[in-house]
């Protein structure tokens, strides 16, 4: 991936590189076993956790390997979640995407906004092609949310995760550079 040292903004939020001071928030968000339901891996457990993720991001993000975004409320100034593009791969022109969000901003458009510019700037700076997105399949609301955002349900992986003993599949989702700009393009 090119520069990844990018902060992007929207109207109502700062899209920004973790920092070492994000730990306290991020715990509080990802601690939350309402937030992490539908992830592949459990609740955090201390903000040790947060702190190892910020600096194992940092260090991706330097390596050119994936853009990790704390996603900040313009106004308040909270910290309220976290954006990703990650599993790049160059010769394809592809990556992932991933978000997640405080349970308190659930329902207000915020996943759409965020996401929303991390595609366009994956799609226009940094010349992606492709954007995948991994979900619990009963994971509804983020379902939703990929697909107003032009995705579209490509593939269910069964039983692919086991997490905290419970068996869970994936749907698979993708939104093609084409398909983006035709919806962007107007």
């Amino acid at each position: 991936m090119p520069d990844l040292s990018v902060t992007l903004t929207t109207p109502r939020l700062v899209l920004r590189p973790l920092q070492a001071a994000d730990a306290a928030a991020l715990f509080t968000i990802f601690s939350d076993p309402q937030v992490m339901q539908y992830w592949n891996t459990p609740p955090w457990n201390s903000e040790v956790v947060a702190q190892d993720f910020i600096r194992a991001e940092q260090q991706a993000m330097h390596d050119g390997q994936r853009l990790t975004l704390a996603i900040v409320d313009r106004e308040s100034a909270e910290l309220i979640g976290k954006c990703l593009l990650f599993n790049y791969e160059p010769e394809s022109r592809r990556a992932e995407i991933g978000f997640g969000i405080a349970s308190s901003a659930w329902g207000k458009g915020y996943v759409q906004e965020a996401a929303g510019e991390l595609l366009r700037h994956g799609f226009e700076a940094l010349g992606l092609n492709r954007v995948e997105a991994e979900i619990d399949p009963t994971n509804s609301a983020s379902g939703r949310a990929l697909e107003r955002l032009g995705f579209s349900q490509e593939g269910l992986l069964r039983q692919r995760w086991i997490i905290d003993g419970q068996v869970s599949d994936s749907a698979l989702f993708g939104l093609l550079s084409e398909d983006w700009r035709s919806r962007h393009d107007h």
